[in-house]
């Protein structure tokens, strides 16, 4: 048996006599039906760039003033995590400037995958988070 659980849902994967089938003395699986516990499961929506953690409010604030600076943004103009690069004015340019900007204020490096992952502010923050825990351990 194969199960998978999340807060707001479980899931199990039991083989049935039907989808046995026996193989020189073992029992093989052919095929296995899922049956979870509500009408629905909810999307699990995972970080683009794979992120493991929410980033600390003070990484994630850093990076809203380096991105206000990288695009030249107005004081006045509002940067939080929820902000989308493109909703911010940036191009693709912009944005490869910005991942820049970032990796030398936070002396990582992050990979071309990971960088064209990137939407939000948050989505920057928290891959930043994972770079830098995974540069400490």
């Amino acid at each position: 048996m194969a199960s998978v659980a999340g807060t707001a849902f479980s899931v199990s994967a039991r083989p049935s006599r039907r989808s046995l089938q026996v193989f020189n003395g073992l029992s093989v699986v052919k095929s296995v039906s899922f049956a979870n516990q509500r009408k629905s499961i909810p999307s699990l929506r995972s970080h683009p760039a794979t992120s493991r953690f929410r980033a600390k409010p003070e990484t994630l604030e850093k990076v809203c003033k380096i991105v206000k600076k990288q695009l030249a943004l107005p004081e006045s103009a509002t940067v939080a995590g929820h902000s989308k690069f493109a909703d911010l004015g940036a191009d693709s340019l912009d944005t490869v400037e910005v991942v820049m900007g970032l990796e030398e204020a936070f002396g990582i490096t992050v990979e071309e995958d990971s960088a064209q992952s990137i939407v939000t502010v948050q989505d920057a923050a928290d891959l930043i988070e994972d770079l830098v825990c995974a540069k400490s351990s």
